[in-house]
């Protein structure tokens, strides 16, 4: 066998050295290690199967930028993510947040990440209620027991110019086939009710429905049936992501629409693809609750 790997090595390229050479091998692993190479280290996250990559940017300088957020999106060649979140120094609060979309877009809002996050900061610091700053303001999160989170999402945008939308009208019933309701949460949602969400084309539907000109910022879109008393059955699609099992911010909006409209009281249940999720309305903000994994931790070599 020696013979023959050592004939087939010239053959091939006579001036490779031969791989028997075991000093020569030493020195190429030496030289290999001895390069200074660069690691950017992140932790994986979902919440009911949205999926999160989160860079931890405390005390450093920003290293996230549109290009290399848009590569650890591609779940073929990179990590794979519905958002990216990165955690940075906050005057104000336990930490701030700033949230990438796949596709290199950002949003004010991400309400699965969010506590997500809070249940990793709550682990870290052992504290059970945090602030949390983002785009969208000052976040309470809670450690509410058994292993579940709750995070407030704020006051609902109910006005047309906030959520926002092109021109003036009533955001109750849009002037789109179906009457969807727009409520903005850091981030603009067009939810539709209808009477079976699983029967929605929610990838056709969604894609159209995202970059309907009455959004100039685009839109997730939901689509929600009342299952039972104060619980909704809600399929998502995401802005500059696409289809997801799971989505906080559309699950707050959906519940604020539902209760809007009267189809339910303000504390629901909501069951997603990925999972159910509980939101409640209140005087003081959206709180949404629900469970969180944290899958593992890695490095994406820069």
């Amino acid at each position: 066998m020696t013979r023959y790997l050592e004939s087939h090595r010239r053959r091939v390229n006579p001036q490779m050295p031969s791989p028997l050479d075991k000093s020569l091998r030493f020195d190429y692993m030496a030289a290999m290690t001895a390069k200074d190479q660069t690691y950017l280290p992140f932790m994986k996250m979902h919440g009911l199967g949205n999926d999160f990559v989160v860079v931890d940017e405390r005390g450093i300088a920003p290293r996230i930028d549109t290009g290399l957020a848009v590569a650890i999106a591609d779940r073929h060649r990179g990590v794979g993510f519905d958002q990216l979140a990165v955690l940075s120094d906050s005057d104000d609060a336990d930490v701030h947040l700033t949230f990438w979309n796949s596709d290199g877009s950002t949003s004010a809002a991400c309400g699965n990440a969010t506590r997500c996050i809070a249940r990793h900061l709550m682990n870290e610091t052992g504290k059970s209620a945090l602030l949390i700053t983002t785009e969208r303001g000052v976040l309470q999160a809670q450690d509410v027991g058994d292993g579940l989170t709750s995070v407030n999402m704020g006051q609902p945008a109910l006005i047309w110019d906030a959520v926002p939308l092109a021109r003036e009208m009533d955001t109750l019933e849009l002037p789109i086939d179906g009457q969807p309701t727009a409520t903005g949460m850091g981030n603009p949602h067009c939810t539709f009710f209808v009477d079976n969400a699983e029967a929605i084309d929610l990838a056709k539907q969604g894609a159209e429905l995202e970059h309907h000109p009455l959004f100039p910022q685009r839109t997730n879109v939901q689509f929600a049936s009342l299952i039972g008393h104060n619980h909704l059955r809600m399929r998502v699609w995401e802005r500059g992501v696409g289809v997801t099992p799971a989505s906080g911010s559309s699950s707050c909006a959906t519940a604020v629409a539902a209760a809007r409209r009267g189809l339910t009281g303000r504390d629901v249940t909501i069951t997603l693809d990925g999972g159910k999720l509980s939101v409640s309305w209140r005087d003081d903000g959206v709180w949404m609750t629900g469970p969180t994994a944290h899958v593992f931790d890695g490095q994406w070599r820069l």
